[in-house]
């Protein structure tokens, strides 16, 4: 019986998850699924520059883990862009990095970093300071997604 996945821990959730090649009608299109932790080990090697070791560090995985899942996410790219495929970004194995909040006085929302949720959570809203705040709808730490397509969507979980 194989090990369940690890989670692997994503920063970003691009906004534009779908894309094809131009003039060909998306029916007769095949399809590449990007995982969000592949999109995740594209856009810390290629688009920021960053070392393997510390693209595996942010992710919270091994450097042959992170090598193995940025190769994949680049076979498919590769394979969607010289073959004429579309690309849709869904799914996966990960956890968010950062947990929105939102104050219920003045709905101001902000990001707090997953090291400092651990030491010291926010107790109030950084422009009013009213205690008044929960966690933003939405994604953010404590949120995980698992693959899978169902009804052509993802498919995600919070945790407990």
């Amino acid at each position: 019986m194989p090990r369940p996945p690890k989670w692997r821990r994503v920063g970003f959730v691009p906004e534009v998850t779908y894309f094809k090649p131009a003039g060909i009608p998306l029916a007769s299109l095949e399809e590449v699924c990007l995982t969000l932790e592949e999109a995740e080990a594209i856009r810390l090697k290629d688009r920021e520059g960053l070392e393997q070791e510390e693209c595996a560090r942010m992710m919270r995985v091994s450097r042959p883990t992170f090598h193995r899942v940025l190769g994949s996410a680049r076979k498919k790219l590769a394979d969607a862009l010289l073959n004429g495929k579309a690309i849709r970004i869904e799914g996966g194995n990960f956890e968010m990095a950062m947990r929105r909040f939102q104050c219920r006085s003045n709905g101001h929302e902000w990001d707090v970093p997953f090291e400092t949720m651990v030491t010291r959570p926010p107790a109030a809203c950084p422009t009013c300071h009213s205690p008044d705040i929960r966690p933003a709808p939405g994604f953010g730490f404590g949120m995980r997604g698992r693959g899978g397509r169902r009804g052509g969507r993802g498919r995600w979980k919070m945790q407990e």
